[in-house]
């Protein structure tokens, strides 16, 4: 077996093997604030003491050595076996760290991944390390680990795949962050409410709502995202509207927002009698959600708004265009729910008179791609979300996903078609009136206007700093446009990624930097030292002294943006 590049990696065994399973798990982003910088043990420190033939007391060499190689594998599933294999010889060779090193990297991984469900059991031998030996942990780890358990508990509300006696864990995180914090009500809460017990579910949101926040609670800004979506659900659309108020006037600083408020408001805001104000939400919030990796989890509302809000036309535009990402979906909860309003789409078209519509289904593993009539459509999403919900249901003992599932498709549109904004970037094929005009096609010298103005478009959010650099933050990244050249004809991008690196770290920082350069054209990855800790950047150059047109502009942008993402990703993934 090798690593990259052809080298020969070490084999490690360990009592009974690796510990696979499948592979076919959800993919997707993890929401904001799933990988916190944490401060971990440092392993390069172990892994430059192998190369002089010694390995620090309790630890061994060749442990130490397999996981730096391991660490350069790519993210996957052969990744994650990898690390699994070295925790178990790590766990028989009674080397402790190494095992920690393994699993948090392996926790790292599935997460990269959008697998919590794998993160379970080690972040459950992690947290037994913890309590034995708290000495090897570095400080910080063990909020690190907290949190990571709260993911862990999150997945069983994610997939079937976890079990009930995943709640037990809700205890334990208890003892460790205190019977009181946001995170273990907010936990019980929303296992109250996914095992329909309403009741129980609504006491814990009172006491979730007055806790203060911890560091294991998550995002700020989505806590109250969450309580509205939960309130909603429950028919309370007024409070459900007063949770997001500060949010929506802008009073929370999260990346998420304000799209994820403004789409959690969309159903609460239609049926209160404010259809034109959940128009607006939702151009505005679907122009970053239908291209964004993580934002899979809120396209059912969309499909729901537009099915309900009088848009059946709209409605099956948008399932069309999003239906691919159920093969790849963020966990089996998000697909569950996606499948479910595709249904209810396709049932109100075919009650509309769409019924002679076809959507494409693309390829997927055995299955061919067709042209599926709607009605057809509606049967094959049928059967996704009810059988996803009879999984989850079994697994709970519960009829209510089921049930969720049928109130659903028991909705009917609340009036007339919703007024909409004007949205180019979704209604370009509705009419002729949207085609390009001439200017649009004739590249034109590259200005500030034109760059804010394909931001504008997008929906992103972002600032114009002196000297007519434009800045945004997107996920993990902060990506600078501006205009370098004599005559500004040369569009620059640099993302830098929010992780930094102490300064110990700078072989590590070269290393990983030359990986991706050889591996990937974009960004160009460079290591920045400003004194005191290593900034990661990546640069993209485009000359355009010819001109460019708007929509030339908005693809070099979209690129830029998400090759900044993903480079800043892997630098927040690095152990």
């Amino acid at each position: 077996m090798s690593g990259p590049g052809g080298r020969p990696r070490r084999e490690v065994s360990g009592p009974g093997g690796p510990r696979g399973g499948d592979s076919s798990g959800p993919v997707g982003r993890p929401d904001r604030g799933a990988r916190g910088p944490g401060v971990r043990a440092t392993p390069l420190g172990d892994v430059g003491l192998v190369g002089h033939g010694r390995a620090p007391a309790g630890r061994s060499r060749e442990l130490i050595s397999a996981l730096a190689e391991a660490r350069d594998l790519p993210d996957g599933p052969e990744r994650m076996m990898e690390f699994e294999r070295i925790a178990t010889a790590a766990d028989a060779a009674g080397d402790d760290r190494s095992a920690v090193d393994a699993r948090l990297a392996l926790i790292e991984t599935a997460l990269v991944q959008g697998e919590r469900w794998r993160l379970v059991e080690p972040a459950r031998r992690c947290l037994a390390v913890l309590d034995r030996r708290p000495e090897i942990f570095a400080e910080g780890e063990g909020e690190l680990l907290t949190r990571y358990q709260r993911y862990a508990i999150e997945a069983l509300l994610g997939t079937p795949r976890v079990g009930l006696d995943q709640l037990r864990a809700v205890d334990d995180l208890a003892r460790r962050v205190g019977a009181d914090a946001e995170a273990v009500a907010e936990l019980r809460c929303r296992i109250a409410d996914h095992l329909g017990d309403e009741p129980t579910a609504r006491e814990w949101y009172e006491r979730w709502a007055g806790a203060d926040p911890d560091v294991t609670g998550g995002c700020p800004g989505c806590a109250p995202v969450r309580r509205a979506e939960l309130l909603a659900d429950w028919g309370d659309q007024a409070a459900a509207l007063a949770e997001l108020a500060d949010v929506l006037d802008g009073a929370v600083d999260c990346t998420d927002q304000p799209e994820r408020s403004l789409t959690a408001a969309l159903l609460p805001w239609l049926r209160s009698g404010e259809p034109e104000r959940a128009g607006v939400a939702h151009v505005r919030a679907y122009r970053r959600h239908r291209t964004e990796r993580g934002s899979f989890p809120y396209l059912a509302t969309h499909l729901r708004f537009c099915a309900l809000g009088g848009h059946p036309g709209r409605a099956l535009e948008l399932l069309a265009e999003q239906l691919p990402r159920l093969d790849h979906p963020y966990d089996d909860l998000t697909a569950m729910e996606f499948a479910a309003a595709g249904a209810l789409v396709c049932h109100l078209a075919v009650e509309a008179g769409l019924d002679g519509r076809t959507v494409r289904r693309p390829a997927y593993g055995q299955r061919s791609a067709a042209d599926l009539e709607v009605g057809t459509l509606g049967a094959v999403l049928l059967a996704v979300a009810t059988d996803l919900a009879g999984s989850f249901d079994a697994r709970n003992g519960t009829g209510h996903q089921s049930g969720r599932i049928a109130a659903w498709l028991a909705e009917r549109p609340v009036a007339g078609a919703v007024p909409l904004p004007a949205d180019d970037p979704i209604d370009e094929a509705e009419g002729p009136e949207d085609d390009p005009g001439s200017a649009d096609l004739e590249p034109a010298p590259l200005t500030l206007e034109m760059i804010t103005s394909a931001l504008d478009r997008r929906g992103d959010r972002y600032a114009v700093e002196p000297g007519a650099t434009v800045v945004g933050r997107w996920g993990d990244a902060v990506i600078q446009f501006r205009r370098l050249g004599e005559r500004g004809e040369i569009l620059h991008a640099r993302s830098l990624a929010t992780r930094r690196l102490p300064a110990t770290r700078r072989a590590e920082a070269y290393a990983f930097c030359n990986g991706w350069n050889h591996d990937r054209l974009l960004p160009k990855a460079y290591v920045h030292d400003p004194g005191g800790e290593l900034v990661l950047a990546g640069d993209v150059s485009t000359d355009l002294a010819h001109g460019v047109t708007p929509t030339q502009l908005a693809v070099l942008l979209n690129a830029a943006i998400t090759t900044g993402v993903a480079y800043a990703d892997a630098v927040a993934a690095l152990p």
